[in-house]
């Protein structure tokens, strides 16, 4: 048995980049900042940051560029793959990215979160962090989707 899971809660640390492949496929890469806060043997608290690189495909790219901005609250949820090339010098270099399946908007007025991708965290409904004002369900988009997504279906 084999698993390749990565999960992080952070904020985005610039502006998702949206490109087209020459396939006709969208694709969004940014990075997400995480932290940890612990106090060291001489009660001095310290802290570090860790920044992970995102990638995320087809119509989950779509929603990421559309919504998402420097600063967006967000847990992404998929998996890691390493990439490698030679460098201009020569040099044998990685990159090592998070390939987003799912992902959930945190700072959403009203204190929702919005779930969109293929396995939701939270059984693909919306995670909320307060009561919600009225029952209602939000899409799920599978990042494999290939049909249409139109704003007036997206709950915010």
């Amino acid at each position: 048995m084999n698993l390749n899971k990565a999960m992080v809660i952070g904020n985005l640390t610039r502006d998702p980049e949206i490109r087209t492949t020459p396939s006709g496929q969208n694709v969004a890469s940014f990075s997400v900042a995480t932290s940890i806060t612990w106090t060291d043997n001489a009660g001095q608290q310290q802290k570090k940051t860790e920044f992970h690189n995102i990638v995320a495909w087809r119509k989950l790219a779509d929603i990421i560029g559309q919504y998402l901005k420097k600063g967006s609250k967000v847990y992404i949820e998929g998996r890691l793959q390493t990439t490698d090339w030679a460098g201009q010098d020569g040099v044998k270099r990685y990159r090592t990215e998070i390939i987003a399946e799912n992902m959930i908007m945190l700072d959403r007025a009203g204190g929702e979160g919005a779930s969109f991708g293929g396995n939701n965290f939270g059984g693909g409904q919306s995670a909320p962090r307060t009561a919600p004002k009225q029952a209602e369900e939000l899409p799920t988009i599978n990042a494999d989707e290939e049909e249409e997504i139109r704003v007036e279906n997206i709950p915010f």
